[in-house]
């Protein structure tokens, strides 16, 4: 009996030792690598729309008109009649020459027609009586030919003396320069006492019109044919009547808006760009001949643009750009894509993407082709604003 219980016991107990082995063994047993939650990831749906194409182009200033003074006379200067840097009206008198010898001229141009006026008036009377003797016989017909002839001598005397008076007077005119333009008069080249000669070289001084005032820009002409394309196949109109917007030299934006006027017709060949000019406003002389602005050009209109943000596009060595867009069962694929223009913090879709996709804006580090996220919408950060009385932080190197 005893010995039965004993054998009972070392089976109960060589059991439970097994089930206890093949416990740990279980728990030892090597198990494969864990899985890997989705990345997640934040994307923007592409929505096409209308959108005006711009361009940002440099351009200088240049005025509106711009002429010579130049003297028509010669003489001496007596006085200046402008301040320097001031504004003229056309017909205003700038300078003063010494007119005192075309004044003589013109006394004497009119002495010389009063003249040929008493001669004409007594020509006039013997070639009206010799008129009525040769009715009646009392003169011969040769005599009267001679009377009329001589009264036809006398008024072609008085012609020639009022077109030497005309002629005087305009030297006399002439004498006191006057403005061609209106607008902004430079500083003067002559003083008081200087020697002029009518048609010399060297220029009184210049006026020039600000009011308005054109700005130069110059545009590729790869620009120019790529935005006649896509006008000629319908994918966009034209944008020429958009207003423009200048920028200054300081950034800011320049108030008044400008339009667009002429192109220029002739491709330089050295650089392979044409000039554009567009007229501004300028009522208050902000803007001067010469000064460095930008221009933000609308070459097109398109009614469905797409727009995709430029922290999005990655670009390859080679300079093409591609972007991941979130497909089917929200795998990953590199989306090959064509820009052109920037269009604030967007670059404006040529080719590659269309409404509706779902293009990977952060986390594009932690993703690979293929590979399975998890795709929340993309929420845009605001500015953080310095608290009042401090500055941001200068950046490190």
């Amino acid at each position: 009996m005893m010995k039965n219980q004993l054998a009972r016991s070392t089976a109960l107990a060589v059991a439970v030792a097994l089930t206890i082995s093949l416990s740990a063994c279980k728990k030892e047993a090597p198990q494969g690598p864990p899985q890997m939650p989705p990345a997640a990831v934040t994307f923007v749906t592409m929505q096409g729309g209308p959108q005006v194409v711009t361009t940002e182009l440099p351009g200088r200033l240049v005025a509106y008109q711009v002429s010579d003074v130049r003297p028509q006379v010669t003489g001496i200067i007596r006085s200046r009649l402008f301040t320097e840097g001031s504004y003229v009206r056309a017909g205003q008198p700038l300078y003063q020459v010494d007119d005192s010898q075309y004044r003589a001229d013109t006394a004497t141009a009119q002495a010389n027609l009063a003249q040929a006026q008493a001669a004409a008036a007594a020509a006039r009377t013997t070639a009206a009586r010799s008129a009525q003797l040769v009715k009646m016989d009392a003169i011969s017909k040769q005599e009267n030919d001679m009377a009329q002839a001589a009264y036809n001598q006398a008024m072609a005397a008085v012609n020639a003396s009022q077109a030497i008076v005309s002629g005087s007077r305009v030297n006399l005119n002439r004498a006191r320069i006057t403005a061609p333009i209106s607008g902004v008069i430079g500083t003067s080249n002559v003083t008081a006492g200087a020697l002029v000669t009518a048609g010399q070289g060297n220029a009184l001084t210049t006026i020039q019109q600000l009011d308005p005032i054109y700005v130069d820009v110059t545009q590729s002409s790869a620009d120019y044919l790529r935005t006649r394309k896509n006008i000629a196949s319908g994918e966009s109109s034209s944008a020429a009547s958009i207003p423009v917007k200048i920028m200054l030299e300081d950034g800011s934006e320049y108030a008044q808006a400008g339009k667009m006027t002429t192109s220029s017709t002739i491709v330089d060949p050295t650089t392979g760009s044409y000039t554009t000019r567009i007229v501004v406003p300028n009522p208050s002389n902000l803007l001067l001949p010469g000064m460095y602005v930008k221009a933000i050009v609308g070459s097109a209109e398109r009614s469905d643009a797409i727009l995709v943000p430029q922290m999005a596009v990655a670009r390859d060595p080679k300079g093409g750009t591609s972007v991941f867009v979130i497909g089917a069962g929200n795998k990953v694929e590199v989306r090959p894509i064509v820009v052109s223009a920037s269009v604030g913090d967007n670059w404006l879709v040529e080719s590659g993407l269309k409404s509706g996709d779902r293009v990977i804006m952060e986390g594009q580090q932690k993703v690979q082709p293929g590979a399975t996220v998890n795709p929340k919408p993309y929420v845009q950060k605001a500015p953080v604003q310095p608290r009042a009385g401090t500055t941001p932080a200068a950046p490190t190197e």
